[in-house]
């Protein structure tokens, strides 16, 4: 009889694109679209990162913000929430998958395509309306209500496993921004200058729950970023030197960047 950690495995390898290869579904279409627009998705956080830093100089940032105001990048901007809730969506999917043995995948898969489109029509009717009212502290912690809440769920399904706790921090925290990554971008269009005015940005870091919760984020998608990165190493490289080199290059840069944001949010 298999144990619980077999059984994980087992389900954990039918979700690589690789053992699908044969049949090319839509399993391997999404498993490929996973890792595409994970590795875009940590791309454009450090971007960010970068982009944020320059709130120490008002006069450089406002500069920027002026480029990224025109039409062009407002439909970019859209275009973003793509990959940011295909990859949530499809992270919860194997999250249900891998963690509650379900057998309804092709329901699954459905339901990504449907409330990825909801989403994206969602976001650009806030878009065109303009500002909304929002109040970011009852926004932030509604939103991570629910996301410990789902955290808490998928806990008490892998206390079950003996994953290692890496992979287990993995789960966790893709648990926790299939609702804060969405969320973060929600809320950024509901009052369009919390994302491009200054003085809204920095009185909004001033308050330390927000500031709290924002580095929360950060950490969250920085260590789920770098687990997903290391683990499409894996797939390509066979030589154990050049892993382990290129996975320390990678915790590094992604270290750095952490740093980075952690200073910031810590400066106002």
């Amino acid at each position: 009889m298999m144990s619980d950690l077999e059984k994980f495995q087992e389900r954990s390898n039918l979700l690589q694109p690789f053992a699908m290869s044969r049949s090319r579904g839509w399993s391997y279409v999404l498993g490929w679209t996973h890792r595409i627009t994970g590795l875009f998705l940590l791309f454009y956080l450090l971007l960010h990162i970068n982009t944020l830093s320059t709130l120490t100089e008002p006069e450089v940032f406002t500069a920027r913000m002026a480029v990224l105001s025109g039409p062009f990048f407002s439909a970019m901007e859209w275009l973003l929430a793509v990959p940011v809730i295909v990859h949530s969506l499809n992270g919860g999917r194997l999250l249900v998958y891998e963690l509650f043995t379900t057998d309804y995948d092709d329901l699954l898969r459905s339901w990504v395509g449907i409330i990825s489109v909801v989403y994206l029509l969602l976001l650009g009717y806030f878009m065109y309306l303009g500002d909304q009212s929002a109040s970011p502290m009852f926004f932030w912690f509604s939103a991570m209500a629910i996301g410990l809440i789902l955290s808490y769920t998928c806990a008490r399904r892998l206390l079950r496993t003996r994953g290692s706790i890496f992979w287990k921090m993995q789960r966790l925290s893709g648990a926790l921004l299939f609702v804060l990554v969405p969320a973060h971008m929600l809320f950024m269009h509901l009052n369009h200058s919390v994302g491009r005015d200054v003085q809204v940005i920095t009185a909004r870091l001033s308050q330390s729950p927000i500031a709290v919760i924002d580095g929360i984020l950060l950490i969250l998608v920085l260590y789920h970023g770098g687990y997903g990165l290391v683990g499409i190493m894996k797939d390509y490289f066979t030589d154990r030197r050049i892993i382990n080199t290129v996975s320390w290059i990678a915790l590094l840069i992604l270290v750095m960047f952490g740093l980075q944001g952690v200073a910031l949010l810590s400066s106002f």
